[in-house]
């Protein structure tokens, strides 16, 4: 599941949304099905009337339900929050979504890692060399590193200097959380190792070992979530 903040760090309200979420998925929801009505929230949420509207309120900000006055409340046709603009959260098969991903990356983030080795400016090197480091730090501290990694991609992608790259940031971005949860965080040293590949082409503008690197670290990714697929499969 991708969340922005532990469970811990969340309001009621929040938490009750989050639930309504699981209920959505759980239940294998489709957009215009309805959800179950406000009491039943509030007995199956096992909270009061008011934290019930609240989650609702959070939940319509987001673009994942509709109130329709006098129907009901519904799943919206496009789900989709800020924090997951492409709407992954709600794709079931969770190893298939991170191959595709993956597939997808590979079309791009090799261009784009040859783009940053061509045109990245000194502020932009400083800002991908702060994410590769704050990386490393956290991995070796066994602390969560998806913010900074989620960084690391976006400033590469920054880096190309291209307007429309930003409209592809969210299929890395989102594919990061992703790739952590399938491969069970199985892939720690070569996060670091693969990083650093690529910062060093880039900082040295060398767009054929970017490209080399970025293949290198997609490929890890994709060997270690087609391992687990076939485990699994046994």
């Amino acid at each position: 599941m991708l969340t922005a903040l532990n469970s811990e760090e969340k309001t009621l309200p929040e938490r009750a949304a989050d639930k309504i979420i699981d209920m959505i998925m759980g239940n294998a929801m489709k957009p215009g099905d309805r959800l179950p009505t406000e009491l039943e929230l509030i007995q199956y949420l096992n909270v009061g009337r008011s934290t019930v509207r609240e989650a609702i309120k959070l939940l319509v900000s987001q673009n994942i339900i509709e109130v329709r006055r006098g129907n009901g409340t519904f799943v919206k046709e496009q789900t989709g929050v800020m924090d997951d603009p492409l709407g992954f959260r709600f794709v079931q098969d969770k190893l298939k979504l991170g191959l595709d991903l993956c597939e997808i990356r590979f079309m791009i983030e090799p261009a784009i890692a040859a783009l940053a080795a061509e045109r990245a400016t000194k502020k932009d090197l400083e800002q991908l060399r702060e994410a590769c480091l704050k990386v490393e730090e956290l991995i070796s501290q066994g602390k969560d590193y998806a913010q900074w990694d989620i960084k690391f991609h976006t400033v590469l992608a920054q880096c190309t200097g291209n307007c429309v790259v930003h409209s592809l940031v969210p299929i890395i971005t989102q594919s990061v959380p992703v790739f952590i949860d399938i491969t069970r965080k199985g892939l720690l040293q070569q996060t670091i190792d693969c990083h650093r590949e690529i910062l060093e082409a880039v900082c040295a503008g060398d767009k054929q070992s970017a490209v080399k690197a970025a293949m290198h670290h997609l490929e890890d990714n994709r060997r270690n979530m087609l391992d687990i697929n076939s485990k699994s499969a046994k």
